[in-house]
């Protein structure tokens, strides 16, 4: 199907939960989902933070229907709180929270784990297990719902076969963010396959922003003020970067677009930049040895049950 990303579906009455949706792409994809008529639920772990993102939701789009939820996706407790308040439909869960920095040395959550692992996926894993049953019964009644997975462009230029997921023989940052990622990409497309398994209703895709960068997005009070000196060093990046509002197109149409399938990845045509496009996940994004083991790991550092689902899917 044709789609525009400026002209969006009309999405009146279904309602969709954004992690990290204070700032950069979180910020963007739960504006443009307001814009098109959903229920934003704009969850982050800064109360302030979260307000003047609804605030600047509102004021781009004075029809809004948005809410705040305060979610630390580094806690797991904070995870089960946050998730305990959610009731009713909910149509779809972006999980695009995450540390794009990371620590210079190897940090710990509050539960024990590698930070960035931590925040970026097993978090995210937690709240996947808790709100798929709300999901489920979205689908049952509406016809579909979905996870939306932030993975990243950096997939596709490092690798790693992710045997020292909590980075505990060896640490540095940029291993960290990329492992993350890949780790990412590797469960939301193994969950997929898991609920395929079972005929379940509801799908898990994976997204990727390409290079998006704040120095090329626009002002947004509250959200993204960047530096002159940003701005002058970001739009010499013109022909590689985009703004972060590009960027979410593609996770605003992996949770809008129903032609869309389960287990498919999407990120910018023309690799850093552009409008979204099917693209071809990394091998071991796919490899179901790979997939099984880290399924294991990353449920049992969640503390995630997915009762149903184990063992229905990967590899022997």
């Amino acid at each position: 199907m044709t789609w525009n990303p400026e002209l969006l579906p009309a999405q009146r009455g279904t309602t969709v939960l954004v992690t990290g949706a204070n700032a950069g792409l979180g910020y963007f994809t739960s504006e443009q989902l307001a814009r098109a008529g959903a229920r934003v639920i704009l969850s982050g772990r800064n109360p302030a933070k979260l307000a003047a993102a609804a605030s600047a939701v509102r004021r781009a789009v004075p029809t809004a229907d948005v809410d705040t939820l305060v979610i630390d996706v580094a806690d797991l407790d904070s995870v089960r709180a946050g998730a305990a308040t959610l009731d009713g439909r909910l149509d779809a869960v972006v999980l695009n929270a995450g540390i794009v920095h990371p620590p210079r040395d190897r940090t710990l959550s509050v539960d024990g784990h590698e930070l960035v692992l931590a925040t970026n996926v097993i978090g995210h894993v937690a709240l996947a297990d808790l709100t798929l049953p709300l999901l489920e019964r979205t689908a049952a009644e509406h016809g579909a719902a979905r996870f939306v997975w932030l993975g990243s462009i950096v997939t596709r230029l490092r690798d790693s076969d992710l045997t020292d997921l909590q980075l505990e023989r060896s640490y540095d940052f940029a291993t960290a963010y990329s492992q993350s990622k890949i780790a990412m990409q590797v469960f939301g497309l193994e969950l997929d396959r898991r609920l395929r398994a079972i005929g379940s209703p509801v799908a898990s895709i994976v997204a990727e922003p390409g290079y998006s960068i704040g120095g090329r997005t626009r002002r947004v009070e509250g959200v993204n003020e960047p530096s002159w000196k940003k701005r002058i060093g970001d739009n010499a990046l013109f022909l590689l970067a985009q703004g972060k509002e590009t960027g979410a197109w593609s996770q605003v149409r992996a949770t809008l677009d129903p032609s869309i399938e389960g287990g498919e990845y999407w990120g910018p045509r023309f690799f850093t930049r552009g409008r979204p496009a099917r693209l071809t996940p990394t091998r071991t994004s796919t490899d179901p040895v790979i997939a099984r083991r880290v399924w294991r790991e990353l449920t049992d550092a969640a503390g995630a049950r997915f009762a149903e689902l184990d063992g229905s899917g990967g590899a022997p």
